[in-house]
């Protein structure tokens, strides 16, 4: 890239599934996306080629957002080349579900540490440089698992209820310098994660009797983005067609 343009967007697990709807709702001419990924390199790359074939800008970069060290490599790189970005959406997720009398503590670790941890590891490094624009978005990807809590999920729902912790707080902070923080809650969303689950069971217990699609939480953030969202924050989003 000879230029850059003035506005750029960190999307964490930006490859596939809610991360990938978000990347192909965000993207246009205007912005430069950088998209994360840790195993999926192939899927975000090509992912890559496809939004720069429509004239828009955008990388994929490989580093586990859950390791304080590669995140510092990663940011340092980033706030070299790029500065401080516009928006950060801190998506990226994993879950390794089970009761917790049974839960190893590799099990509780992992979770914590990629789906908690990475937001302080890949935000905090950037939010000088923000605060110093004075203009900012920030949105965490959290769950309702982490507002009203899923048997068999003890891990996964305490990092998404710290998520949402963490997201009242530091939009306290950073409000005055015109940075806006918020986070949107999915809840039974058709991706890979939810492939697996008794969908028949599950559906006959929400509302809208369905899981939702990716593209209906891309458009919560893409919405979050906008000038126009200037004055949401510190929000905790559904998008659960009712459950919570």
């Amino acid at each position: 890239m000879s230029e850059t343009p003035r506005d750029w967007i960190l999307v964490t697990g930006g490859s596939r599934g809610i991360g990938r709807a978000i990347v192909e709702a965000i993207a246009t001419p205007q912005r430069h996306l950088v998209l994360t990924y840790l195993r999926g390199r192939e899927a975000a790359e090509q992912l890559v080629d496809t939004l720069r074939a429509a004239d828009c800008s955008a990388e994929a970069l490989g580093f586990d957002v859950g390791d304080s060290s590669e995140c510092a490599q990663a940011t340092e790189q980033l706030r070299t080349r790029l500065g401080a970005p516009y928006g950060i959406v801190n998506n990226a997720g994993v879950h390794r579900d089970g009761l917790m009398v049974w839960m190893k503590p590799d099990d509780w670790r992992d979770v914590l540490r990629t789906n908690l941890d990475s937001f302080f590891y890949v935000t905090q490094p950037f939010l000088k440089g923000m605060l110093a624009n004075r203009r900012g978005r920030i949105i965490n990807i959290t769950s309702t698992a982490g507002q009203v809590g899923n048997a068999g999920q003890v891990n996964y729902a305490a990092s998404k209820a710290g998520l949402i912790g963490a997201t009242r707080a530091l939009a306290k902070e950073v409000a005055p310098r015109g940075i806006t923080v918020n986070a949107v809650a999915p809840g039974f969303v058709d991706t890979d994660m939810t492939a697996d689950l008794p969908a028949d069971r599950l559906k006959s217990m929400i509302p809208a009797g369905r899981f939702g699609q990716a593209r209906e939480v891309a458009a919560v953030v893409s919405f979050l983005l906008t000038e126009g969202a200037g004055y949401v924050t510190g929000q905790v989003i559904g998008v659960n067609g009712g459950l919570a």
